[in-house]
């Protein structure tokens, strides 16, 4: 039957009667006035995020969109929660390593330690601290809650330090030797030794589902991707930069990107982790060194050495949206995050000092005098659920 504009208008006027009337249950109630049956109600459907096929052994991806979501401030670990707060700071040229109060700004003990310690390295279970003495040929652990140094383990060439995501391997940077070791993350017994093309492997981050990880070789100007699981590098390239010096790594929340830093091209390298393709030059200071993700992963802190700056890069901008100066110049270098990620703390490689940093406005907070060269420092403890390794990378 055909209704009339009138009638339809008079059928809409009881539905709104009957919605008025029925309070919660109106929806029923216009159904059985207009006569027609009531359908079951629409629930909206919460949109289900695919699960990340990680690394065989390595945690669960706690957010597709943010590797860096068990960061957020001052979210300990149980393993952790109780380790005074202190900034172990690594001085190469003084064979020492200078521990600083971040409440006093003060140096409160100096730890001996072997030959050229390079950098502080927290181990995958977040229980040891190993000083990476590159020179000394060995590994010096240090107890987090205790802060003081147990014996050296013989480990050759150990310019930097990292551990895969599942927790199973240490990878050794032996920078020298031109080779990635491969050993048992505990007792650092070799396991198996990868010789690398490359002249000066040094720093590391992993990607996403961690099956892979992207090395900077300093002294070839060169990037290696590895095979995390088979221990294979699968890819090598040549940064399209004359006399570049790639750096510091590190993925973006996403996944999606790698940055890395180079000192001679005065920038970060930006390329896509997965294709392993061309990478391109975003400039931010002269003689570009570390990265460090703020604790909300909104932004990263780049250390300029060559000009006494911190660049701070806008992941969502993908450009760098300030510049801090240090007051009267000077040399930062590696470093970390305060665990309520409102402090950066930065080694001044040429000063023998270390700077903190206010994150929220930039200001030096404090300037440290501290032994000869100093370089990867470690604040710690930091959140997250274990450590990848270099001076702080937590999941």
């Amino acid at each position: 039957m055909t209704r009339t504009l009138a009638q339809r208008a008079l059928i809409a006027c009881a539905a709104l009667v009957v919605l008025a009337a029925c309070g919660t249950g109106t929806e029923d109630g216009v159904k059985e006035a207009l006569g027609t049956k009531a359908a079951a109600p629409v629930h909206p459907v919460k949109p289900v995020r695919k699960a990340v096929q990680g690394l065989p052994g390595m945690p669960p991806v706690l957010d597709p969109k943010d590797v860096y979501a068990a960061d957020r401030p001052n979210r300990l670990s149980p393993v952790v929660k109780d380790f005074p707060s202190r900034v172990y700071v690594p001085n190469t040229e003084s064979d020492t390593v200078s521990v600083i109060d971040p409440k006093t700004y003060e140096v409160i003990d100096t730890i001996h330690v072997g030959r050229q310690p390079q950098h502080v390295v927290p181990s995958w279970d977040m229980k040891t601290l190993w000083v990476n003495n590159d020179r000394g040929n060995t590994l010096t652990p240090i107890d987090p809650s205790t802060g003081k140094a147990g014996k050296p383990v013989d480990v050759h060439d150990p310019y930097n330090l990292y551990f895969t995501p599942n927790g199973k391997y240490a990878i050794v940077m032996a920078s020298l030797d031109r080779e990635l070791v491969f050993r048992d993350a505990y007792t650092m017994e070799r396991r198996k030794t990868v010789p690398v093309s490359c002249y000066g492997v040094n720093h590391a981050d992993f990607s996403l589902d961690g099956r892979y990880f992207i090395v900077s070789c300093e002294f070839s100007g060169e990037l290696l991707k590895v095979d995390t699981e088979k221990m294979e590098v699968i890819g090598q390239q040549k940064l399209p930069f004359g006399g570049a010096m790639p750096q510091d790594v590190k993925v973006s929340p996403d996944g999606k990107r790698f940055y890395v830093a180079d000192m001679m091209a005065d920038g970060m390298w930006v390329l896509d982790g997965d294709t392993f393709g061309k990478p391109t030059l975003l400039p931010t200071g002269k003689g570009t060194h570390g990265l460090y993700v703020s604790r909300d992963s909104r932004e990263m802190y780049v250390s300029n050495r060559g000009e006494g700056t911190v660049s701070v890069f806008d992941f969502a901008e993908n450009r760098v949206t300030k510049k801090w100066h240090l007051p009267g110049g000077g040399s930062p270098d590696m470093g970390g995050v305060s665990a309520d990620g409102k402090v950066l703390w930065l080694s001044g490689r040429y000063n023998s000092e270390v700077y903190a940093i206010d994150t929220r406005t930039g200001a030096e907070l404090a300037r440290i005098k501290v032994g000869s060269g100093p370089h990867g420092l470690a604040v710690y403890p930091q959140p997250g659920r274990y450590s990848l390794g270099h001076t702080g990378i937590f999941r």
